[in-house]
């Protein structure tokens, strides 16, 4: 196993023993969710996000790639996307960091202490700077319709077609299928 290989793995089981949630999507370490909470003292308090996490093959040398699933009211966060603009991750990641600092200092510092003259979020960063107070009362909307723990607990919603079924649609949709075997 080469280094990268291992410091991953070592990453990964250090936060999934931490008191965060994680998910694996697939197989691999290289993509998962973490069930983030809003900090406390601050609008997001209360909120529960769930982030996915993709690990680069170079990392821990080369940063995650790190975006909220559920919809995030920040000016440093797509709201769209999710996608989170932190230059600590971004620009400044070092091979000592690793992902149990993204959960306990990265997200937590972005959140508390937003920087609204580099949004990715225009609406919210000019709120911000205007009326702190809507702002943080807006934060505090968004975490209520969007960031409740069930929210962070569902499946991220897919593009899909209108041809899907759910599952009760489809058991109860087999004895139409079946018939008599062709000989």
């Amino acid at each position: 196993m080469s280094s990268p290989s291992k410091r991953r793995e070592m990453d990964l089981m250090k936060l999934m023993m931490s008191d965060y949630k994680v998910e694996m999507i697939n197989d691999g370490m290289h993509e998962f969710y973490v069930h983030f909470n809003g900090p406390i003292d601050s609008p997001y308090q209360g909120g529960v996000w769930r982030v996915k996490v993709q690990l680069p093959d170079a990392y821990p040398y080369k940063s995650p790639s790190i975006g909220f699933v559920n919809k995030m009211y920040h000016p440093n966060v797509d709201e769209m996307s999710g996608s989170v603009c932190l230059d600590v991750i971004n620009q400044t990641w070092s091979p000592m960091f690793d992902l149990v600092n993204v959960f306990e200092v990265f997200l937590p510092q972005l959140l508390l202490y937003p920087n609204p003259s580099d949004p990715l979020n225009g609406e919210a960063a000019a709120l911000m700077m205007r009326d702190r107070t809507a702002y943080e009362q807006r934060v505090k909307e968004f975490c209520e319709k969007y960031a409740k723990p069930e929210d962070a607990g569902a499946v991220p919603e897919e593009k899909s077609s209108d041809d899907e079924m759910s599952e009760d649609e489809y058991d109860s949709s087999d004895d139409a299928v079946v018939g008599p075997v062709d000989p």
